[in-house]
């Protein structure tokens, strides 16, 4: 789940369509929303944050600052021309990256990618990779042959990539893939996708991948028969693109 701090509905209804259809939620608040929400938001919801998008909002470096005390999410600023003052000073109040108007929604997924990639960069750097994830839409391969999978089971795979091998639980992933307001799917819909998941992982990995335990949750445990996590991303001219 994306959240958009934006008091302007129309900015990111413009984005919210499409951040769909690559499988995104995307949440949108106003400030004063924001900050309440920032003092009740639970765990589960936190986890599910996959980034904060911060746009026009009061007192922006206040919001940077908040969202980066909520959780590891990545923190990008869009703002609506290039001034070098204010880049520099939400730089300096703790944000990721700053990009100006007009921006693709896929170059915004693409940054918040390319920040995840320095966040797991350690993690995932090992001699052997079966595996290969992606955050940018992209299937995932299994020895470099792509892995076909519907939107959500891919959703599913990246955001259990993301956890890093901690465990998540239904409701998590449901709030990840779905959002976390979206009261039209029943979040047992998560049990099935990641039933089909399991078995398609299993057939081209030889092996399950998934691990879960009842009341715990999953994990993704690709360590195993000498395989391992992947995480790439595209070339940098593509970010220009």
């Amino acid at each position: 789940m994306i959240i958009f701090v934006e008091e302007r509905p129309l900015v990111v209804d413009g984005y919210k369509n499409r951040f769909a259809q690559a499988g995104e939620a995307v949440l949108r608040v106003d400030s004063e929303e924001f900050e309440d929400w920032a003092d009740v938001a639970n765990q589960e919801e936190l986890v599910s944050v996959e980034a904060f998008i911060l746009g026009e909002c009061a007192n922006p470096e206040a919001q940077i600052k908040r969202a980066r005390r909520l959780c590891d999410a990545p923190v990008i600023v869009m703002i609506d021309a290039r001034n070098l003052e204010q880049i520099v000073r939400f730089f300096n109040s703790g944000a990721d990256d700053v990009v100006a108007k007009p921006v693709h929604f896929q170059e915004l997924i693409l940054r918040i990618a390319a920040i995840k990639q320095r966040m797991m960069r350690a993690e995932s750097e090992t001699a052997q990779r079966s595996l290969t994830v992606y955050f940018d839409g992209r299937d995932p391969e299994v020895d470099g042959e792509p892995l076909v999978l519907p939107r959500r089971e891919r959703r599913i795979l990246e955001y259990l990539a993301t956890t890093r091998g901690r465990r998540a639980t239904k409701s998590q992933i449901f709030n990840a893939v779905y959002g976390v307001f979206d009261e039209h799917v029943d979040e047992c819909v998560v049990e099935s996708h990641i039933s089909k998941l399991r078995k398609k992982l299993k057939k081209r990995l030889g092996y399950d991948p998934v691990d879960s335990k009842r009341f715990l949750g999953y994990r993704l445990v690709l360590r195993q028969e000498g395989a391992a996590e992947k995480v790439l991303l595209p070339e940098k001219d593509s970010l220009a693109a």
